[in-house]
């Protein structure tokens, strides 16, 4: 056997080329296994992706007031699972998610979603020397990876019967979308808190027929339907007539609701608006004979102030509004 000033030696090999010198290096270390306990310790490393995640609703989700007031403060216990998670990988990929007991004000937070049961992270790159063990894992980016909490209200399921799903077009290319720099995708999460997202998801059109008013809705964006996720989330279509110069405005008229009723809602039907589907409405009224406006309205909370007399102008957002010649 060799000794090391042997192997040394032979390294060196002389030629009418010269000497070739054989460099061994030594191999990069793993870092050693870190315990997260919050994701403030993932800002260290990562304060751009940090922010957004910091400003998004899977941050918000549990000291959203709104959430808080529909769950009854959470004395509703169902709604914990999926406002406050254990980390996905350890209750499974697709699996429906468990409540967590820790730092339940950090909402959906970064060990949630990358946490893997080993100490490590899941990650799209392998980094065995950086400080969090990043491991890709294809799985962070499929649907299942959400499934587990945002298809409590059906919303993957939705996905599934849709041309996006069968594009492979999943959930983060339009939630997640890539940021212009190309460094990575956006965990601000967009979504159904974005009126401007939600204005790309649906077309309103208007026209006169001869029965009336023809007032429809189309879901041409959304890859599940329209809205989705939340039973607390609401859109309205409205009619009204056009006032002449000088007189105030003429109160809006309510067409058409599209939501999902809560279980204990046994009165009301389901009725979301499906990808790529159209609800249509006539209105057969003597006042939309002259000039009228159409609109559709969005709600995060499902109820009116006044259930008589709702008024959309001072508790919806509007998403679309068009104004109908005769």
């Amino acid at each position: 056997m060799l000794n090391a000033k042997q192997i040394f030696g032979a390294a060196l090999v002389l030629s009418g080329l010269g000497a070739v010198a054989l460099v061994f290096h030594k191999p990069t270390e793993a870092a050693p296994t870190r315990s997260f306990t919050s994701s403030q310790q993932c800002k260290e490393c990562h304060p751009a992706v940090f922010e957004e995640w910091a400003g998004s609703q899977h941050a918000h989700s549990w000291l959203n007031p709104d959430v808080r007031a529909l769950s009854n403060d959470f004395a509703n216990t169902d709604c914990i699972d999926c406002h406050a998670p254990q980390e996905i990988y350890s209750t499974g990929i697709g699996a429906r998610v468990l409540p967590r007991t820790a730092r339940r004000a950090e909402g959906v937070d970064c060990i949630a979603c990358h946490a893997l049961p080993d100490g490590g992270v899941a990650g799209t790159t392998d980094a065995p020397s950086a400080p969090c063990r990043p491991v890709a894992m294809a799985s962070l980016r499929s649907v299942d990876h959400c499934a587990g909490c945002h298809d409590q209200h059906k919303t993957v399921s939705q996905w599934r019967e849709t041309k996006y799903a069968q594009e492979g077009i999943g959930c983060v290319e339009c939630h997640m979308p890539m940021r212009a720099d190309g460094s990575g995708r956006d965990h601000a999460m967009h979504g159904g808190h974005s009126l401007e997202m939600v204005r790309q998801a649906t077309t309103l059109f208007a026209e006169r027929v001869a029965g009336g008013l023809r007032v429809a809705l189309t879901n041409t964006g959304a890859g599940h339907h329209f809205p989705t996720d939340e039973r607390s989330r609401a859109a309205d279509l409205w009619w009204r007539p056009l006032a002449a110069a000088g007189e105030p405005a003429r109160p809006w008229r309510h067409l058409w609701r599209f939501r999902s009723p809560y279980r204990h809602e046994v009165d009301l039907v389901d009725t979301l608006l499906p990808s790529d589907a159209t609800k249509e409405v006539l209105v057969d009224d003597l006042d939309s004979r002259g000039p009228v406006e159409v609109a559709l309205t969005y709600k995060r909370t499902p109820y009116w102030k006044d259930p008589l007399r709702p008024d959309p102008e001072l508790e919806a957002e509007f998403v679309h509004r068009a104004v109908v010649q005769p």
